[in-house]
């Protein structure tokens, strides 16, 4: 008896060691799998923004060739919304065409709603919605691409906590929130470029 249990404690030893191994190795697996899928996500992600820079510069680019720049600064009120509504004129002609989706494509709109979906899911998601709530009056508002920004329609700030997590916009253009889209407002023409519906996700109960 003794020497059977002599043989069999290597033995056992070793099926333990085995299992060891076996262990770790699908635990470096599925670790390798899921750094591999992030970094593919964050590729990805890199690629879907690059995508978004580049529509917006684009946009920008025929913007001033065929309509121009913002108007030069002046005193007199009727001055600033004669120049305004003369820039959106020429952007509205040269964008008849225009519709969603031009700059938030389908891809590029999903990037956009979970980012933000993110943000709110994290821990100033509660103060965000608050200030939103606080200085957002219009929850029901058709919008229509390539249209003056609504009159009447405060040109409420976006909360810089929502706009860490999304691209950078050139000094031309801004994020605005209306109901639950997300808006890309031209600053000079006050003409909505493009928007993202439902951008904001319904708050948890």
């Amino acid at each position: 008896m003794t020497l059977q249990l002599t043989c069999h404690k290597p033995g056992l030893g070793y099926g333990v060691s085995n299992k060891i191994m076996f262990a770790a190795a699908t635990l470096v697996l599925v670790l390798g799998l899921r750094l591999s899928a992030n970094g593919q996500t964050s590729s990805q992600d890199d690629a879907v923004v690059k995508e978004f820079e580049s529509r917006v510069t684009k946009y920008l680019e025929v913007r001033k060739k065929e309509a121009g720049t913002a108007p030069r600064p002046t005193n007199s009120p009727e001055k600033i919304v004669e120049s305004r509504e003369d820039l959106a004129g020429k952007v509205q002609g040269f964008r008849s065409d225009a519709k969603q989706g031009d700059i938030f494509a389908p891809e590029i709109a999903k990037y956009f709603r979970r980012q933000i979906a993110a943000t709110l899911a994290g821990p100033q998601g509660h103060k965000i919605r608050a200030s939103l709530r606080h200085a957002e009056p219009v929850h029901a508002l058709s919008l229509q691409v390539n249209q003056t920004y609504p009159k009447g329609l405060p040109l409420q700030s976006t909360p810089p906590t929502l706009l860490l997590n999304l691209p950078t916009l050139p000094k031309d253009l801004e994020y605005r929130i209306i109901g639950h889209n997300l808006v890309l407002h031209d600053l000079a023409p006050s003409i909505i470029v493009d928007f993202v519906p439902n951008a904001l996700p319904p708050a948890k109960e």
